[in-house]
């Protein structure tokens, strides 16, 4: 637990600092991203409150966690921060950097974001999903990351119920996203990497590059034969998709 922040938070590595935001399935989402950054880099990977419990007072919003998680940064002293965000993480990311710590993140990398709304593209209803139909809208290949629930323990289960509540609570109306977001995404500052499974059937290819389009600056960058959780699916090449951007003009 990140002291009286309330949260959890994994660490690994050591350098410059990047924050690893997770999307609706929870910290296992990101953690083979963190631990293949954390050769280079000190990697934080929160697990969002809610997805380990109760959602606690005052959290009923996705600017809310942002905030949360910009406090953090500057109780720690952070600056130079990489902030890299998955699905919903990647619509905490977007606050993060329009929020009042925005000064310490030097860098933002979005992995298949959601928070927007975008004329003629519709989110996919999660919530009206199973098991099998949510692997079959996150991944391109169903087959190799689909997970029967009856073979999950009974804390794997429970960690499912609460990341589900959760995302009911926080995003449930309006469905996935702000209205007043995407015309606010010009407010971002600083340089943007949006990374996208062009197989994604839970936002669009065309709802990701919509998204990198109202980010100025921001480079649109597809993953083929993917889905909605490239460092899941195609982790080398979204591995290598972010240290390029990272190490642009520093050789």
């Amino acid at each position: 637990m990140s002291g009286a922040l309330g949260f959890s938070l994994r660490e690994g590595g050591s350098g410059r600092p990047c924050l690893v935001l997770h999307g609706g399935g929870g910290p296992v989402t990101v953690a083979p991203l963190s631990r293949a950054l954390s050769r280079t880099m000190r990697t934080l990977t929160p697990t969002h409150p809610g997805w380990d419990g109760e959602l606690p007072e005052g959290i009923s919003q996705i600017a809310d966690l942002a905030a949360l998680y910009g406090r953090h940064l500057a109780t720690a002293d952070l600056e130079d921060v990489v902030v890299i965000g998955s699905s919903l993480g990647g619509w905490i990311a977007a606050e993060l950097c329009l929020g009042v710590e925005a000064a310490r993140i030097t860098d933002l990398v979005l992995i298949d974001a959601v928070g927007i709304a975008v004329e003629g593209e519709t989110l996919a209803d999660f919530f009206a999903l199973d098991a099998r139909g949510v692997a079959e809208h996150s991944f391109h290949d169903a087959d190799r990351f689909y997970v029967d629930p009856e073979s999950l323990s009974t804390e794997q289960r429970r960690r499912g119920r609460d990341g589900i509540e959760a995302m009911r609570a926080l995003v449930g109306d309006p469905y996935l996203h702000d209205p007043g977001l995407r015309d606010r995404l010009a407010g971002i500052a600083v340089p943007t990497l949006v990374i996208w499974g062009e197989d994604d059937r839970i936002a669009s290819a065309a709802y990701g590059r919509a998204y990198a389009a109202s980010i100025p600056g921001a480079r649109f960058e597809p993953v083929r034969e993917c889905g909605h959780v490239p460092q899941l699916e195609r982790p080398e090449e979204t591995l290598a998709l972010i240290e390029r951007f990272l190490d642009r003009g520093r050789a």
